[in-house]
Parts: structure tokens; sequence; C-alpha cells
């Protein structure tokens, strides 16, 4: 269960960064279409139009944050032999492989119709695990892509986005309607509207991460079920991953 939760950490650290970028820009242009008059079905429709958006360029945003470079069969071949193997047993078409030149041993699943499926991997990864337990790791990379894990998770996603910027806007117009003498109570209840909004919008998001993490033990099961011994190996690999990561912090903590 550790060893599963330091994994999770990593890969959440980078979404959360990607939802750090999305959050502040789409809740600034709301906050303006709010102050603007827009109504609540134009702020829910901009919201789904900027998310489906941000997903469509997310890999370029991936691949310029983490410095993602894509490799060739020539100059990786036992890599990219073990990418086209586990994607053939998976029934899907072989993803674009990539590398990111970084320490913390991690691997990533992205794409986009825009740019296709990528499975990115870190040198620190190739430097760490052995090309079995990398296998391993790829099968549940390759699961994620599979099992649409991407795509499954931004519409879900949306849900509780829409009411968090619908509840955040109803509570900067309740302010607004406060200070004015004939606001006739309007300012009270869009303040109630806007603080049910924001609660519904914290117990989505609970139940959107443990849906997350339902899909990671999901892509862990594909990984057992493509890769030869795939369990102990994915085990194994995930155990060299956090010690090798807790050194790095460490290292740079210090």
């Amino acid at each position: 269960m550790k060893v599963m939760a330091g994994t999770l950490k990593l890969r959440l650290a980078m979404l959360a960064t990607l939802a750090i970028i999305i959050g502040i820009s789409t809740l600034v242009i709301t906050v303006i279409l709010s102050y603007l008059g827009a109504s609540l079905i134009t702020i829910g429709v901009f919201v789904v139009i900027v998310n489906v958006f941000q997903w469509l360029i997310a890999p370029y945003i991936i691949d310029a944050i983490y410095r993602t470079r894509k490799v060739s069969r020539g100059e990786r071949p036992e890599l990219y032999e073990v990418l086209k193997r586990v994607s053939a047993k998976s029934g899907i078409k072989t993803p674009e492989l990539r590398i990111a030149d970084i320490s913390i041993p991690n691997a990533f699943a992205y794409g986009s119709p825009l740019t296709g499926n990528r499975v990115a991997v870190t040198s620190g990864l190739l430097n760490t695990l052995s090309l079995d337990e990398v296998e391993a790791v790829i099968g549940h990379e390759v699961g994620h892509l599979k099992h649409r894990d991407v795509q499954i998770m931004m519409f879900v996603s949306l849900l509780p986005a829409i009411f968090y910027y619908i509840g955040y806007s109803l509570m900067w117009s309740s302010m607004y309607y406060g200070s004015r003498r004939d606001s006739r109570g309007n300012g009270g209840l869009a303040a109630l509207i806007g603080f049910l909004s924001i609660t519904i919008y914290w117990i989505l998001t609970l139940f959107t991460l443990h849906l997350s993490r339902l899909r990671e033990y999901y892509a862990d099961r594909h990984s057992a079920s493509v890769v030869p011994d795939g369990a102990r190996k994915l085990s194994l690999g995930l155990v060299k991953i956090v010690e090798s990561t807790t050194r790095v912090r460490t290292r740079y903590a210090n």
C-alpha cells in the first residue's frame, strides 16, 4: 500500500502542476465573465470549452515542463520493442515513446487527438529498474491508454469544476448584491447557492479522487495480465521507485 501511495504521489504531483495552471487561468477569466454579467449557463459552457481545449494541448505542456524528447527505434531498440510488445498484447496501436531527462524514476501515459497517445519514461526510471521491471511499469501505463483513463478522468473532472466556478462566481455576486440597498435579498440567495455549489464541488472531488485510485488499480491489473510475471515485476519496480525517490529527495533536501 505504501509503495502504491508513493507512485500515486509522483503522478499526482504532475497532475497538480497542470491543475494549478488550469485552475488559476480559468478562475481569472471566469471572474471577469461574472463581472461582465455572463449567465451561469455561459460560465458552465465556458468551463467545458476551456477544459477540453487544455486537454487537447496538454501533451505539449507536459513535453515542455518535463522536457521530453521522442525516442526512435534505433536509439533505444530494447525499450521500443518492450513498448511495441506490450501494446500488441493490449490490443492498441503502439504509442509514441518519449524520454524525460529527470533523475526521479517515473513513467506516465498521456495524449490527445492532436498528438496521439504517448508513453514517457524518465532517465531515472531506466537507471533504477531492470528491463523486466520497466516492462511491467510500461504495461501499467499502456493500461491507462487502453482503458482511456485520460479521457475518462477529464470528463469526470468537468462536473466538479463547473460547480466550483459557478459557486465562486455566485459568492462574488452575493458580495456585490449585499453592498446595494435595493438588492431585495438577492445577495443572501446568491451566497447560499454559491455555498451549496462549493460543497457539491468538494463532495464530487472526493469521488473523483477515489475513482482515480481505482483506475490505478485497474492499470496494475492490466500490467499483470499482459506482462509475464507482471505482478511480481511491477511490485519490485515500485519498491525501487520509492527507495530511489526517497534518496533523491533526501539529497536535494540536504
